[in-house]
């Protein structure tokens, strides 16, 4: 089966990159669209969270995604989020040697110790006509020459490769890795291989005490699993396995 090919715009600044990608797939744009951006005047993360980057400092894209013809099942917003963490987390280690996890449910995260800190996130957002998928696009920010001094202004666990290495990483070729990962996973995913288990394993969170923030409340346990559509099983001090589709997850201390 032939690989996803990309198309990539490069924008100096914008909103966001995930807004260029919408109003692009709007607009016909095909599977594989790429938008880059230097800078995000309005970056976002996860539950409207801003998502901040000092200029030129790191990987900023978002990609598009449609289905695929001949198959009856739309794009999986869950199984395409896993395939590019899953792509972004290689993309790291081949290009920088850094060792890079997976923190519930869509966190690069750099793991020292009994702590954690964000490397990056993705963000997916889905294009519905009806009950049809029309699209989804999968934003990715890569914390990656941000100065150390300069972390305190993007989070308060922030952390970047320069940080975290002492060197530059050069971007484009972040991107070139990380667009052959999505590519080469996208086509086994359309062979039929979920990416899942895999993402399940590289989770730095299961077996974890922990703390999880939903819209609901807050509830301590430990994070036992995932299950194949992403959701985290959490099993607390009074034997009940808790369902959590949507929270944030923070280690118990």
């Amino acid at each position: 089966m032939d690989h996803l090919s990309f198309t990539r715009i490069y924008l100096s600044s914008t909103t966001s990159t995930n807004d260029v990608a919408r109003d692009l797939a709007a607009r016909g744009a095909p599977e594989g669209t790429v938008v880059i951006a230097d800078y995000q005047t309005a970056g976002r993360g996860r539950l409207g969270r801003r998502w901040l980057a000092p200029p030129g400092t790191s990987l900023l894209c978002s990609l598009l995604f449609r289905p695929t013809p001949g198959l009856e099942s739309p794009p999986h917003p869950t199984d395409l989020t896993m395939l590019c963490a899953l792509a972004a987390a290689d993309a790291v280690e081949k290009t920088t040697g850094l060792p890079v996890s997976l923190k519930w449910p869509n966190d690069l995260v750099v793991v020292r110790g009994e702590s954690w800190r964000k490397l990056g996130g993705l963000l997916a957002e889905t294009g519905v006509s009806g009950d049809r998928v029309e699209f989804v696009v999968v934003g990715v920010g890569i914390n990656v020459n941000v100065p150390a001094e300069r972390l305190p202004e993007l989070a308060p666990d922030a952390t970047s490769i320069l940080a975290e290495t002492g060197r530059e990483t050069d971007r484009d070729l972040l991107l070139d890795q990380f667009l052959d990962g999505v590519a080469s996973r996208h086509a086994r995913w359309r062979a039929g291989e979920r990416p899942w288990a895999e993402w399940a394993a590289r989770l730095a969170t299961l077996g974890r005490a922990v703390r999880v923030v939903t819209p609901e409340g807050e509830r301590h346990g430990i994070a036992e699993a995932v299950d194949e559509e992403g959701t985290l099983l959490l099993r607390t001090p009074d034997g009940a396995l808790h369902r959590i589709r949507v929270g944030d997850v923070l280690l118990a201390h």
